[in-house]
């Protein structure tokens, strides 16, 4: 759907969403939102990174659609912890705070949250140890970059999002 629909996806999907906290290092942890499957095996795992706007209703119904396709899909919210009093995207008043905390997380950040996902998202009961990533503008550059940073990565998409502009990365990039 889009965004105006997006909400209503959510409502009415049969599918199981919900919040989780992803244990990150020193006892933090991130919030995730992640939506099973309606398959009776195990399923791969994408992780959803969501674009400069945060962690919005329309990344988590792409997420929900994910888990009709039959993966197990978490959305982590790379603002948590960064809003006012300590919130996460729904802290923020508006767009322009969202996206100029967004573009103040550092690449280290991003690899940490998503290795610290990865881990979280692999080890749950009805998942495999497989899994990919997809991103959206903020998110897509996101996942092209991490492509160049995790050799077990088993997929990369890329939505509109910028290249690497550091060309020694391509080389390292071994996920389709």
């Amino acid at each position: 759907p889009n965004e105006e629909g997006a909400k209503e996806r959510l409502e009415t999907s049969p599918r199981h969403g919900e919040y989780v906290d992803v244990p990150l290092a020193e006892g933090k942890s991130i919030r995730a939102y992640v939506v099973y499957p309606e398959v009776k095996d195990k399923a791969p795992v994408v992780i959803v990174i969501h674009e400069i706007f945060g962690l919005s209703d329309w990344i988590k119904s792409v997420t929900d659609e994910l888990a009709a396709d039959g993966f197990i899909a978490i959305a982590p919210d790379f603002l948590s912890g960064r809003g006012p009093d300590g919130g996460a995207t729904e802290s923020f008043a508006g767009r322009d705070e969202l996206t100029q905390a967004v573009r103040a997380i550092s690449a280290d950040d991003v690899d940490a949250i998503l290795n610290a996902t990865r881990a979280y998202a692999t080890k749950l009961p009805a998942a495999t140890d497989k899994f990919g990533v997809i991103g959206f503008c903020w998110g897509g550059a996101q996942s092209f970059r991490y492509a160049g940073t995790q050799p077990e990565l088993g997929a990369a998409v890329i939505y509109y999002g910028t290249s690497p502009s550091d060309a020694s990365v391509y080389e390292k990039i071994t996920a389709p």
